[in-house]
This record gives C-alpha cells, sequence and structure tokens, in this order.
C-alpha cells in the first residue's frame, strides 16, 4: 500500500484492486474474522467493480463506431460517378439498389465528399450533346429500318421492332 493511503485513509485505485484480488476467494465469515482497514462489503464492492471493468476491457469493441464500408464498394461507387458525372448521390444509390448493394444514401454522400467529389451536381448543366454522348453506344447499336412514306422527299427512322412512324 502507498504511503498516502496510510496517511489519509483512503486507497488508491490499484491498492483497492490488489486487496479485492487478495480477499475475494475468502468467505464472508472469513473477512469477518480479520481485522481489516475496510469492512468486507467495501473489498467484495472493489471486487465487483475489478471483475466488471476486466469484463468490459475484454470484451469493448476494437474499433468505436460503424465499421467501414468495403473497399470494393467505395471503388464502384467512384467507378459509376467518374463514368456518370451528372449523377447525384441518389441515382447512384438507386443503381446499387437494383444491384443488390445495401448501402445508404448517406454514406454514398459521405465517400464522395471525402473524395472531393460534388455529390449532388447541378443537372440542369447537362447539354443535349453530353446526352447524346453518353446514349450514343445505345443509339448506334438499335436496329433501325427507313420506311418511305407517300412522297419521296420525307424519309422516316423507325426501329426494326415492328414501329411504324
Amino acid at each position: 500500500m502507498s504511503d498516502s493511503s496510510v496517511r489519509t485513509g483512503s486507497f488508491a485505485p490499484e491498492d483497492r484492486a490488489l486487496l479485492a484480488a487478495l480477499l475475494a476467494p475468502l468467505a464472508r465469515h472469513v473477512l469477518r474474522r480479520l481485522r481489516l482497514l475496510v469492512r468486507p462489503d467495501t473489498v467484495r464492492r472493489w471486487h465487483r467493480g475489478l471483475v466488471k471493468r476486466r469484463h468490459a476491457r475484454r470484451f469493448r469493441p476494437k474499433r468505436p463506431g460503424r465499421p467501414r464500408t468495403i473497399r470494393s464498394i467505395r471503388v464502384l461507387i467512384l467507378r459509376l460517378v467518374q463514368e456518370n458525372p451528372s449523377w447525384g448521390y441518389r441515382r447512384v444509390h438507386g443503381e446499387l439498389a437494383t444491384l443488390g448493394i445495401k448501402v445508404a444514401a448517406s454514406t454514398i454522400w459521405e465517400i464522395l465528399t471525402t473524395e472531393g467529389i460534388d455529390p449532388a451536381p447541378d443537372r440542369a448543366a447537362t447539354t443535349w450533346a453530353d446526352f447524346l454522348r453518353s446514349q450514343a453506344d445505345a443509339l448506334l447499336a438499335w436496329p433501325s429500318s427507313t420506311t418511305s412514306c407517300a412522297t419521296p422527299e420525307y424519309r422516316s427512322y423507325a426501329p426494326a421492332s415492328g414501329y411504324r412512324a
């Protein structure tokens, strides 16, 4: 025991832990027969606190808070935004939900913000040229046929699926 605890009558936490560890295995009636500076109930209370702290330390989570988003999902989010610059975080959230990936919209917002990307880009800035450029693959792959009307100067282009203009 430290000198300060003897002078003041109080015990330091490490002294309490030592006394509790040494005296806790003894039965209560044995503790009552010993001449102690504290009551047996106090020793028991110290021991309960010691066990509680040890248990809490052992089962404490390694990292506080929510676990980080899986790296592959972070990469996928950044790739979607890079390939589709007009998409905002809600559109990315919807596309991921379609793929069966469960990520909160706020998580997507956080990922984009930490990467320095605007989570909600200005949608009014999309021009027809940008739209057609982004849809070019789909438009060129769509089979179409030419249909002639009654007058030869008018031609209409229709998809080959049978739709007539």
